[in-house]
């Protein structure tokens, strides 16, 4: 669990990073001159909203910085997906050191009713992976044409909000599933004695 907690602040520190990062607008213009509007108001809007002006830009933002947001997500992603697959194993039979809450009346597996499944923790591990995949979206979008093109914004107005929502749900649903953890000490003592102090 220390170790969770030492990675999930690092991942913290990432996404502060990252929102340093993406927070950055422009109205300059179709090729960044300021052409049609005065400096200033670029200035002013991006003030009000929370934004820095890029330093050089042209019809868009560029997509590295989104690109580099939504990697941060993944690595997220993947550790939730990591600690996840961890209380997965911990809770197979023949380790037992660890349960998800089983509610009351609650159905564990369609075939097998009575069955345990570690629903929450499937869920993550699954929805680690959409997010993962968006990650990748996001370096394809990084390459335009005529550092222009708006390929990426189809895609990105699929990517950018869902794995938002997807980050928010999962980290929600792992703060759930740990709150409401059983874990079962003499289980585990009992199998750290089983190799006899080895």
């Amino acid at each position: 669990m220390a170790l969770w907690f030492s990675e999930m602040q690092r991942n913290l520190e990432r996404m502060k990073r990252a929102q340093e990062e993406i927070s950055y607008g422009k109205i300059s213009g179709a090729v960044g001159t300021f052409a049609h509007i005065d400096i200033h108001v670029e200035e002013y809007v991006c003030a009000k909203l929370s934004l820095k002006p890029a330093k050089i830009s042209n019809q868009i933002i560029q997509r590295d910085r989104h690109a580099y947001y939504l990697s941060v997500l993944a690595v997220i992603a993947s550790s939730l997906e990591k600690f996840a697959t961890e209380i997965r194993g911990m809770q197979r039979t023949e380790i037992y050191e660890v349960e998800e809450k089983f509610a009351k009346g609650q159905k564990g597996s369609s075939a097998m009713p009575h069955k345990r499944n570690p629903i929450a923790c499937e869920n993550i591990c699954g929805l680690s992976r959409v997010v993962r995949a968006n990650s990748v979206t996001a370096l394809e979008n990084v390459n335009l044409w005529q550092e222009r093109d708006i390929s990426h914004s189809s895609a990105e107005r699929i990517i950018l909000p869902d794995s938002n929502i997807l980050i928010d749900y999962m980290l929600q649903r792992f703060r759930n599933l740990i709150s409401n953890l059983n874990v079962y000490p003499e289980r585990m003592k009992e199998n750290l004695n089983k190799t006899k102090g080895l």
